[in-house]
């Protein structure tokens, strides 16, 4: 008896993968809800297992009293003395009942109360076991699609789901397939622990690059941050601890190897691997690759707002299919980033441009100022404007472009000169105004676009400490007068200033001479 229960209950351990001290006590349990049930008995009744000779005892626990109040739970002195003389008040007797009679109804429910302890006991060694491997990834196969298309893996000691808002668009799963995918939460529920699996979330990339590149398993190579729009794309920012390996080249590695088992696995995924930088105007530029950026413009450093200018070419590839490319690298980013092309930049900057009033004061409530203070009119330019009645900067801007040609000596390229100047100088601040207003003859003149400041309302001028890096393009002699103009510069500010001004200038810079020379060629 001994044996065949001790092997017994020894077996049932290993395949449940329970300790064999909780069968024990399901046991006892079993046994005492058998005798409840058989004796039809309020007695307060226990079960023992003897772990040597497997014998099993059940009886009734009653306390000694002087005064008995409730039978089922206590026993008078004299009744104790009479099963053992050196009982004293305040012990308690164990009363031994008879299990061998039990029958077919009694041996039924014992049966369900281990079986029921048992499975309680699994689960929660299950709940325990998944709970720590939250992030890891677990392989499945596919047993059935519930309603709703959610899918049920079995993974190896219980079921896990598969919820259709975590799988992947381009993915469809049949009975039979294998499928890994990365534990993102564990329920305790009362049919047992529910494991939820994803197949869209980003740390089952990063998982797999673990698994398929060595430099990442061992931590030389590091993956900064990773986002996907499942089955579609994903960007991955990888940096390495060690200058002589690239980063790129490890993940991808040789004619693609790794990175093309990796894509296999996700069947198909796009992913672009970038180098991550914390320069955040590097970073911009990296993370909307493959698309070619121009510049970078920091509007916003506490909002964390970009701008981007892209070649006219570059901007729908920027952007990507249904805003993909854009909104995965505002991701990979933690920043909002707004994607314009150069001509829709430089038409901004000019509307900009032709509104004068960028001061609380508008340019018709200023000082008129006098045409000959207008940097670069000559005396003869000058004389010929007065005798055309024109005196002041500000009937200048408001003349038309014919009317300016149509004074003797002034061409149409002087007269858009002109014009041009005096908008620009009446765009200025008015501190600039007077800065201008006070120089005098045979000074140094400077030119008009110092005075332009097209920041974004509310940004404040960058300090000494801001700065502007340029990065130039080499255009091809073939090139258009417009795609000639274009100069690549990217603005960053260190500190956290803006250099949108500087950045909106220098566009204005770019536009103006392409304008100009297009027009005296027509």
């Amino acid at each position: 008896m001994a044996n065949t229960l001790g092997q017994t209950i020894e077996q049932l351990s290993k395949e449940k993968g329970i300790d064999p001290e909780i069968v024990y006590t399901a046991l006892e349990d079993a046994m005492v809800a058998a005798a409840r049930r058989y004796f039809k008995t309020e007695e307060e009744l226990q079960a023992a297992i003897d772990r040597e000779t497997g014998h099993i005892e059940v009886f009734a626990v009653k306390k000694i009293v002087e005064k008995v109040e409730d039978p089922t739970t206590e026993m008078s002195l004299e009744e104790a003395l009479e099963i053992d003389p050196t009982f004293e008040v305040g012990d308690y007797v164990e009363i031994p009942k008879r299990i061998d009679d039990f029958g077919r109804i009694a041996a039924q429910t014992a049966k369900q109360v281990i079986v029921q302890k048992v499975r309680e006991a699994e689960r929660e060694i299950i709940f325990e076991e998944f709970r720590d491997q939250i992030g890891n990834v677990v392989t499945g196969i596919v047993r059935r699609t519930e309603a709703g298309r959610d899918v049920i893996l079995d993974i190896g000691k219980t079921e896990a789901l598969l919820p259709y808002s975590q799988q992947c668009r381009n993915e469809t799963y049949m009975p039979g397939d294998r499928l890994r995918a990365v534990i993102i939460e564990v329920h305790r529920q009362a049919k047992g622990p529910q494991i939820i699996l994803s197949r869209s979330h980003p740390s089952l990339l990063v998982r797999l690059f673990e698994a398929e590149i060595p430099e990442v398993y061992d931590g030389t190579v590091m993956i900064k941050n990773a986002v996907r729009e499942g089955g579609e794309r994903a960007k991955v920012a990888v940096a390495s601890k060690d200058p002589s390996i690239d980063p790129v080249g490890a993940c991808v590695g040789m004619r693609g190897s790794r990175i093309n088992s990796i894509i296999r696995e996700l069947r198909g995924e796009k992913i672009d691997i970038i180098h991550y930088s914390d320069d955040i105007v590097e970073y911009t530029i990296n993370a909307l690759s493959p698309a070619r950026v121009s510049r970078v413009l920091v509007v916003d450093p506490e909002k964390k707002i970009l701008e981007v200018i892209v070649p006219e070419d570059q901007l729908s590839l920027a952007i990507g299919r249904k805003g993909q490319n854009v909104r995965l690298a505002s991701k990979l980013l933690g920043w909002e980033i707004n994607v314009k092309s150069q001509a829709e930049k430089k038409l901004e900057i000019l509307n900009r441009m032709e509104k004068p009033a960028r001061e609380t004061e508008s340019a018709e409530e200023r000082e008129p100022i006098p045409v000959a203070q207008l940097p670069g009119v000559g005396e003869a330019v000058q004389a010929r404007l007065e005798e055309a009645g024109i005196v002041t900067v500000q009937q200048l801007a408001a003349v038309s472009l014919e009317d300016l040609v149509s004074i003797q000596g002034i061409g149409e390229k002087t007269a858009e000169r002109l014009k041009q100047s005096a908008q620009l100088l009446l765009a200025a601040p008015a501190s600039a105004l007077e800065e201008v207003q006070s120089t005098r003859e045979g000074e140094t003149e400077e030119p008009i676009e110092k005075y332009v400041d097209d920041r974004p309302p509310g940004l404040e001028p960058p300090d000494d400490q801001g700065e502007t890096i340029a990065r130039t393009e080499s255009d091809s002699p073939k090139e258009s007068v417009e795609e000639t103009a274009q100069t690549v510069l990217v603005s960053r500010t260190v500190a956290g200033e803006s250099s949108e001004g500087d950045a909106a200038a220098s566009l204005a810079a770019d536009a103006e001479p392409a304008a100009v020379k297009t027009r005296s060629e027509e």
